[in-house]
């Protein structure tokens, strides 16, 4: 490496005409060389040494910003390098330092790489080494496995299997058994997913499961119950609260923070990861002791308990990785560009715009959250922890701008399969060992956005139906005429031949429109309960009819004090939620469980006075956005409520006899089952009294009392717990 490092001086010195490695009477080709080699010796040590103490600052720097930090420190130490040098005769300006130490590191880093692929052992040699520093100073690990969760953020169950088929996904096709990725599930007319499994295949490692999301299919209701057991009263994304008048964002700081608050209370536990876990990169610590990169406690000051960004220290600590990822952040960017442009030449539809910051925020989610977020993991690894949960956002992010189903997505999969493989290796150097589970939060759906398709948005829509004023662009579109034309039959007004006036606007009166992909929440913040259909009836006659009726939406949601809670479709339907098993009604085009998960939003206390899910086109699976996304996901609706869940076939069944797993507060009771198998499979079951047994592999079925097994042999387990 120090061979390389001075061969690349030696080389810009001859290349850049303000960076000199002799004086300038000249000097002889021996003593430029040991300059060189004086020079690069002494920029390594100095990355060594003093790099280390420079991220500590960076640590209060905005992420963004880090990427440029980086190349301008890093030229400031090859200037210390060059004056420090014994030989006293190089120099640089200061812009051609910075250009001077990025090449310098990238070489060292390609090197590094070059290195390890005519070696294939050179990788597992350095994990070996770092594994064995930890060991020197901590005392032996656990003999009994670790668990690791990955969390491939918005990859859907079939999206999964289509790239293990295609080859996109080498790591996960060889887990599954097979290297074309052959699946043995199967899907109805309609697009959903029958609950059946990959089975275990000769040489599979893994097997596969689908489950089913609740209705608010979104990261922030799918974590908060896979980590804290509860997503009770998440209605979607984002949701008005009539009772504090604030609008909570899930991925908003101070609205995770609150929300962990209340998982934490309903459920009187700490979460998922409270013995010995590691929570990297999440929206939700899951009672975590490690933490890094976790939103629900960015806002707290920073002290010994909150390390959120402790995981950017742990990675840019190497000044090789800081210059490499900030060189990749660079070509992410230019890459989103190339393939934004690309996309408008051939005229590609669906399409929305990707211009603005959204090429950095791109490669901020497929670049550094992703590196460091691996590396982070690979240190729990050899730190030997119990359990770590971890969120890679990087799919989910390309394909909300650019499909789920395109090939930019498809490359952001291929580099993830690339992290798979790069955990699965340093977990053979861990002191103890791990098993690896995969998992994802929701999947996404295709389609174009609502707004793309009829010319309004759906808060437009909103304020039409109200009568209310709307830009004029939407007043121009067909459905902002029916609408104004609904609110005057609805007032018994004639129709005017240029439009007409619209009803004078009362901002006190006016509706909150939030969106959470498909899924659309009305409120109305003057009414401090949540209103009825006779009282949104009586205050704004032609709404429900409005949205009921538009070809776009599929159907509503509002309390009835008739009926309790009612559904709302085309042409008049009403159902009440008691009669949706025998009469789906417009709920049939969403797939089985669509009216168990309408009516549990409906037993939310922050539910929208309305709640509106998009158009569904089961052939297809496509849905209608109501945001800016042609991948999107949020509501009911195709893809986005199947995501996978593939676990070792170490590790017990998720489910007994085959039954769908649905909600993520069930995936949580199945992880946390998981946590307690360190001996092996023990599948829970019920007896015919509802006594909980546990059924081994080739024995009878036995009591808690006869065998208790694994609950009463995991260490640092409390005794109220193992008690529960």
């Amino acid at each position: 490496m120090w061979a390389v490092s001075t061969v690349t001086m030696l080389a810009l010195a001859g290349l850049l005409p303000d960076f000199r490695l002799q004086s300038p009477s000249g000097d002889s080709a021996t003593r430029i060389a040991v300059t060189a080699a004086l020079g690069a010796g002494a920029f390594g040590v100095l990355s060594a040494v003093v790099w280390p103490l420079l991220v500590r600052l960076l640590l209060l720097v905005p992420a963004f910003v880090l990427g440029l930090l980086v190349f301008f420190l890093n030229g400031s130490l090859l200037l210390v390098a060059l004056r420090i040098n014994p030989s006293g005769q190089s120099e640089a300006a200061p812009e051609t330092a910075v250009i001077v130490a990025a090449v310098m590191s990238a070489v060292a880093s390609a090197t590094g790489a070059a290195l390890a692929v005519r070696d294939d052992d050179a990788y597992r040699r350095r994990l070996s080494r770092l594994a064995d520093r930890r060991r020197r100073r901590q005392p032996p690990g656990p003999s009994t496995p670790g668990t690791v969760f990955l969390q491939l953020d918005g990859v859907g169950h079939e999206v999964l299997l289509a790239a293990a088929r295609k080859g996109v996904l080498p790591t996960v096709a060889r887990w599954l058994g097979t290297d074309n990725g052959t699946s043995t599930g199967t899907s109805t007319d309609n697009g959903t997913s029958t609950g059946t499994r990959t089975g275990a295949r000769e040489g599979a490692t893994h097997r596969l499961t689908p489950w089913r999301t609740d209705w608010s299919s979104q990261t922030g209701a799918s974590q908060l119950g896979i980590l804290h057991g509860s997503n009770h009263d998440v209605p979607a994304f984002r949701w008005y609260e009539k009772d504090s008048r604030e609008v909570m964002v899930s991925n908003r700081p101070t609205s995770a923070a609150e929300l962990q608050r209340r998982a934490v209370a309903a459920t009187g536990d700490g979460g998922l990861l409270s013995l010995d876990g590691a929570s990297r990169g999440n929206l939700f610590s899951g009672g975590a002791d490690e933490q890094a990169l976790v939103l629900s406690i960015a806002t707290r000051r920073r002290g010994r308990d909150n390390r959120s960004r402790a995981g950017y220290f742990a990675y840019f600590s190497d000044p090789a990785n800081a210059v490499r990822t900030a060189m990749s952040f660079v070509a992410e960017v230019g890459r989103e560009i190339g393939q934004s442009v690309r996309a408008r030449a051939r005229g590609r539809r669906p399409r929305v715009s990707r211009g603005g910051l959204y090429p950095f925020v791109r490669a901020f989610a497929t670049v550094v959250e992703r590196d460091v977020v691996v590396a982070a993991v690979v240190g729990d690894l050899l730190a030997g922890r119990t359990a770590v949960y971890a969120d890679l956002v990087a799919y989910d992010e390309v394909a909300h701008h650019s499909g789920p189903l395109g090939r930019d997505a498809e490359q952001v999969l291929a580099r993830l399969d690339r992290a798979l493989a790069l955990i699965e290796k340093a977990a053979e150097h861990a002191p103890r060992p791990y098993r690896i589970v995969v998992l994802s939060d929701h999947g996404q759906s295709p389609g174009e956005t609502f707004r793309a398709r009829y010319g309004l948005t759906l808060g437009d829509l909103v304020r039409a139906g109200c009568g209310l004023p709307v830009p004029r662009r939407a007043r121009r579109t067909r459905s902002g005429a029916e609408a104004r034309a609904a609110v005057r039959a609805a007032l018994r007004r004639p129709v005017e031949e240029g439009g007409g006036a619209h009803l004078p606007a009362r901002r006190d009166r006016e509706p909150i429109v939030l969106a959470s992909g498909n899924l659309g929440l009305v409120s109305f913040p003057d009414v401090s309960h949540r209103m009825t259909r006779e009282e949104i009836d009586a205050r704004h006659p032609a709404l429900l009819t409005t949205l009921a009726n538009h070809p776009g939406i599929g159907f509503l949601l509002v309390r009835s004090e008739r009926h309790g809670g009612v559904v709302l479709g085309p042409y008049g339907v009403e159902i009440p939620l008691d009669r949706l098993d025998e009469e789906p009604g417009p709920l049939a085009e969403f797939g089985p469980g669509a009216a168990d998960a309408v009516r549990r939003t409906h037993s939310f206390p922050h539910t929208a006075d309305i709640m509106v899910n998009s158009f569904h086109d089961p052939k297809d699976g496509e849905v209608l956005s109501f945001e800016e996304q042609i991948g999107s996901h949020g509501g009911l609706g195709g893809a986005q409520t199947r995501p996978f869940l593939l676990s070792p076939l170490a590790l017990s069944e998720p489910t007994a006899d085959g039954a769908d797993l649905v909600g993520a507060e069930q995936v949580h009771q199945v992880l946390r089952r998981w946590l307690r198998e360190p001996a092996g499979p023990q599948v829970p079951l019920t007896d015919d009294l509802g006594e909980a047994v546990l059924s081994v592999p080739g024995d009878r079925p036995r009591t808690l009392d006869e065998q208790p097994g694994t609950l009463d042999d995991e260490p640092g387990t409390p005794d109220d717990e193992r008690a529960a």
